[in-house]
């Protein structure tokens, strides 16, 4: 097992745990359900990058190692999940670390098949993004990605990022590491010091009134 792969079960497991803990604390879900959403958070982005990418089949399917994780996640989240479900922003803290892991690991993959770095890093966003639009989405929240702190921006950073120490030659390992910790750290403290981007609204215009 290479550390591409490490990466991208580690990120499965992670996402897996936040779908659980969305879904866990809605009340109406029973326990297929709460599977369906760990399922679809921990898969939704790889799958929609690699079905853009035209990869098939998508990787889970032809390794039951994914659905094996999964099934884990879940299992340790609704065991613990009186211990971790109260730690204030436990959700928040996976789906960084998620971000994260699949921004990279969407980047590496969609370079080892040839695409430009402006896709890469689409793809890197996409791989992170997706499956956590489709968690809140599922669980009738607002998703993440249109919070006003930075999300997807801390993504592209990362992606950039990579690039640009590629380009200098860093070893890919520690490449991917250093990457990793920048979208989780810029994703962390663009939470806690309310860092966002400037919002874009219309101005309000007055009705025009009527003639007569």
């Amino acid at each position: 097992m290479n550390f591409l792969q490490i990466i991208d079960l580690a990120g499965t497991f992670v996402f897996a745990v936040s779908g659980t803990l969305s879904a866990a604390n809605k009340q109406r879900l029973d326990s297929f359900g709460v599977l369906f959403v760990a399922f679809v958070t921990a898969v939704g982005g790889g799958t929609t990058r690699d079905i853009i990418l035209g990869i098939h089949p998508v990787v889970w399917v032809e390794d039951v190692r994914y659905f094996a994780i999964i099934l884990l996640g879940v299992w340790l989240t609704l065991i613990y999940k009186q211990y971790i479900a109260p730690l204030k922003k436990t959700l928040f803290l996976f789906d960084s670390i998620g971000i994260g892991f699949f921004t990279i690991l969407g980047m590496q993959k969609a370079l080892m098949i040839g695409v430009t770095p402006v896709i890469a890093i689409i793809m890197g966003m996409v791989s992170a993004t997706v499956g956590g639009v489709l968690r809140d989405t599922l669980c009738n929240d607002l998703p993440l990605i249109f919070h006003r702190e930075l999300y997807a921006t801390a993504c592209v950073a990362g992606a950039v990022l990579f690039l640009l120490l590629d380009a200098l030659q860093v070893e890919n390992t520690l490449n991917m590491c250093l990457t990793i910790a920048v979208v989780i750290l810029i994703r962390l403290l663009a939470v806690r010091y309310r860092i966002h981007l400037p919002t874009i609204a219309l101005e309000e215009t007055a009705p025009e009134e009527e003639e007569g």
